[in-house]
């Protein structure tokens, strides 16, 4: 997000920088040129779109370009279900672009405000043990490279690369046009419901197995799980959409307004979060639904946050959320936001959080205001100690000698890397971190 005076900062207010000069591309044309022209300046460039990362993934001190205004569709082949979008094109967008071709995206994440570009870049995914993280759907990008040339990978033309540049980081060019494998347009039905936190925990793998989508949030201190279980039906299955007025008061005014009236009491009042989070587990959910998938995997999120979330094995999930319970209440913490736990397939791609492995993520939030440090390092030798690996676009500590030994194709991300962008162009202070110099 762009403010007045050239200042950038993302969503969760935890990065913020004044670029030497920031752009608003068009077309990939544009984006050339701004490239070139910082080459000749000797000046490092990134690309941003809805500045949803809580890490400094994005952060651009030399030239930034806000790809904004390159959205839309660029083509669609009905037949093989695949579609073309310019990188800044928002999620939330997409439905709309996808609906005359009778198409949707296989799966996606509870947030749709992020541009496709920074959502593949970055490893965004929803849940469902059978199903991948959204980069898993690119089956072609283009990419401006660092001497200001078009690369694209495809079926036909450098398909080797794939595996790399369907999450690329930003570390490897500036993505101007993304391809999606699509399934044809589908039905969600919706069950959302209270549930007792030790009968979910004791039954989570059969949940999993048995749910085309499932997953659970626990407010601490209490002793209950909120899960959602989403079945997919066919477009044509009749639809029992939330009646309008009810959709509101349940998102927006419970969801959103009450949630932040209780995140402002519980940081100026700490002792009420535990009485706070047993009231939202009482008002929260018990609901049951069909609609179309987009209406129902997606929820509006206006109360401000900070989130940290590590990619486990599937099988080390209960373990480490026990540890995690168990940490919060030693501490004595009083902790607002409710922890989420969702479950994704393993893929192929090489900087993929779910890469070889199936995988289950626990997130960790804090309300924006509120120091997280202490409560995520914490949290983060736990999940470290479960096989963890962290999401490339929310908050940890690890750096490239700490996360090389956790992802296989790491060395050769580097010399691809090394390939593309020897100069480092596309460089920051968070990749140089997390990839080394």
């Amino acid at each position: 997000m762009t403010r007045p005076g050239g200042i950038w900062q993302n969503w969760g207010r935890s990065e913020r920088i004044r670029p030497q000069r920031i752009e608003f591309p068009r077309t990939t044309d544009a984006v050339r040129r701004a490239v070139q022209a910082a080459s000749r300046r000797g000046h490092r460039v990134k690309a941003v779109g809805a500045g949803h990362s809580f890490t400094g993934i994005a952060v651009a001190p030399g030239v930034l370009l806000d790809l904004t205004d390159l959205t839309g569709l660029v083509s669609a082949d009905t037949e093989r279900g695949r579609v073309t979008l310019r990188a800044g094109t928002r999620l939330h967008q997409v439905p709309k672009l996808l609906a005359p071709y009778g198409l949707a995206m296989p799966n996606l994440g509870d947030i749709d405000a992020q541009s496709i570009a920074g959502a593949i870049s970055t490893g965004t995914h929803g849940t469902g043990s059978e199903y991948g993280g959204i980069a898993t759907q690119v089956v072609g990008v283009t990419l401006v490279t660092a001497d200001g040339e078009l690369l694209v990978v495809d079926d036909d033309r450098n398909s080797e690369l794939l595996p790399a540049v369907a999450l690329g980081l930003g570390a490897l060019g500036i993505l101007v046009e993304v391809t999606l494998q699509c399934v044809p347009a589908f039905v969600l039905h919706a069950l959302e419901r209270p549930e007792d936190l030790g009968e979910v925990l004791d039954s989570l793998d059969a949940r999993v197995r048995a749910s085309d989508h499932f997953e659970f949030y626990w407010f601490p201190h209490t002793d209950r799980a909120m899960t959602k279980t989403n079945t997919r039906l066919p477009e044509s299955a009749v639809r029992a959409p939330l009646p309008a007025l009810g959709k509101w008061v349940d998102d927006i005014v419970v969801g959103n307004g009450l949630h932040q009236v209780a995140c402002s009491l519980a940081r100026t009042v700490p002792a009420t979060i535990p009485f706070l989070n047993r009231t939202s587990v009482r008002m929260w959910g018990d609901r049951e639904f069909t609609d179309l998938s987009t209406r129902v995997f997606t929820t509006e999120r206006s109360v401000r946050f900070r989130e940290m979330e590590y990619a486990l094995p599937a099988d080390e999930v209960r373990s480490a959320f026990d540890a995690l319970r168990a940490l919060v209440h030693e501490r004595g913490w009083r902790i607002s936001f409710p922890v989420e736990v969702r479950f994704a397939a393993a893929d192929d791609i090489w900087m993929s959080t779910a890469h070889g492995r199936a995988s289950g993520y626990i997130a960790l939030h804090r309300y924006w205001r509120e120091d997280p440090t202490e409560y995520f390092e914490a949290a983060e030798q736990i999940l470290l100690a479960h096989g963890g690996r962290p999401h490339w676009g929310k908050m940890h500590t690890l750096d490239a000698g700490a996360l090389r030994d956790r992802y296989p194709r790491f060395d050769d991300f580097i010399a691809l890397r090394d390939r593309l962008d020897p100069d480092r162009m596309f460089s920051n202070r968070y990749l140089t971190r997390v990839l080394g110099e």
